[in-house]
């Protein structure tokens, strides 16, 4: 039978040995020395000036001193010595908050490998197999080593989603990222089912589309989807288009989101001379019409015209234009007069204006 353990190395008490008391003192000191390693540093190469019983160094490969040929070994103050003790592989030894093990040269940090393709992290709470990384606390700090600092989320294909997903009481009410394609959107939801799509960022050009509409300070601001449709108002306050332009058969109408409108149009007076005897006092003039405005005002507008017609000769074309009753729907008893007592009977045209307010 040895007289070693194989592990540590006690020695054992032999039959019929004299004084066992030392050779168990001596094992109870190794003991001491070895369970629950702690060490006051690694490779050391000097001994202290100033040492306390049972402290321990791990010696370098070539200490000086009292630890003179005893490299890469144990060193427990013993008494007014040294116990010196070889380490075997596989020993653990602590320096402060610092764990060390014994690789059969020399103390090496632990292998990182523990760590590496986890199945899941939880840091105050549990992970689970949809969040593999789960981190409960007040805050995450993700910080630079030495210069800048990215975070990445990568995704499989463009039809996969990579975002950042914001939640109230584990339901989502807004999400940032590339959803579906490879364009950058903001989502948003008051329930987590219903999702608004408010800004678009294309990947290829870089420009910017608002799908549902765009406000500064309750007020839509101005686009081409919105410049010119249909107008309205609510309480005084413009809720649709800018501009509305409409034709129907009697002319053409311009609607502004502040209420103005204008309607146009070109009326053909038929014969200059159909009344009338060209004087001073019964001049020619056109027979009557009547115009029935391209989209109704809101009050009778103010209304203005030009009468002209396609004769050559300057006397035809010296014509006056007046009406008779304007209302909010249209205006009648439209004429052009000659203003001289050529009786050329080219057709007269009238071209008409009204402007008002359509609310």
């Amino acid at each position: 039978m040895s007289e070693l353990s194989a592990r540590l190395t006690l020695p054992y008490l032999q039959a019929a040995q004299a004084q066992k008391h030392v050779t168990l003192n001596e094992a109870l000191e190794r003991l001491d020395m070895l369970v629950q390693l702690s060490v006051m540093g690694f490779d050391a190469i000097t001994p202290p000036m100033a040492v306390e019983e049972g402290q321990i160094w791990a010696l370098a490969p070539a200490p000086t001193g009292e630890w003179a040929g005893e490299g890469g070994k144990l060193a427990m103050r013993s008494g007014a010595g040294w116990l010196f003790v070889a380490p075997r592989q596989g020993w653990l030894a602590s320096f402060g908050t610092e764990l060390r093990i014994y690789d059969g040269t020399g103390w090496a940090s632990p292998d990182a490998a523990p760590l590496q393709n986890l199945q899941g992290v939880g840091i105050g709470a549990s992970h689970d197999a949809n969040n593999p990384l789960v981190v409960a606390g007040p805050g995450s700090l993700f910080t630079h080593a030495g210069a800048g600092h990215q975070v990445k989320i990568n995704k499989a294909a463009m039809a996969q989603t990579a975002s950042v997903l914001f939640q109230t009481g584990f339901s989502g009410r807004a999400e940032i990222g590339t959803a579906g394609n490879d364009a950058l959107s903001f989502k948003v939801s008051a329930d987590g089912m219903l999702w608004h799509e408010g800004l678009v960022v294309d990947g290829s050009t870089g420009s910017v589309a608002a799908p549902i509409g765009l406000t500064v300070q309750n007020k839509d601001v101005v686009h081409l989807g919105n410049l010119v449709g249909s107008v309205s108002e609510s309480a005084g306050q413009p809720t649709g288009a800018v501009l509305e332009h409409g034709e129907t058969s009697n002319g053409h109408y311009l609607r502004l989101a502040d209420g103005t409108q204008l309607c146009w149009a070109v009326l053909n007076a038929g014969n200059p001379t159909a009344l009338g005897a060209g004087s001073f006092a019964d001049p020619f003039r056109t027979a009557a019409q009547s115009w029935t405005f391209p989209a109704p005002f809101a009050t009778p507008p103010a209304l203005t015209g030009h009468a002209t017609t396609s004769s050559g000769a300057e006397n035809d074309r010296r014509m006056l234009f007046y009406s008779g009753t304007v209302t909010a729907n249209g205006a009648d008893a439209l004429q052009g007069a000659r203003m001289s007592a050529a009786a050329g009977t080219a057709d007269c045209t009238l071209s008409v204006v009204a402007v008002g307010r359509w609310a």
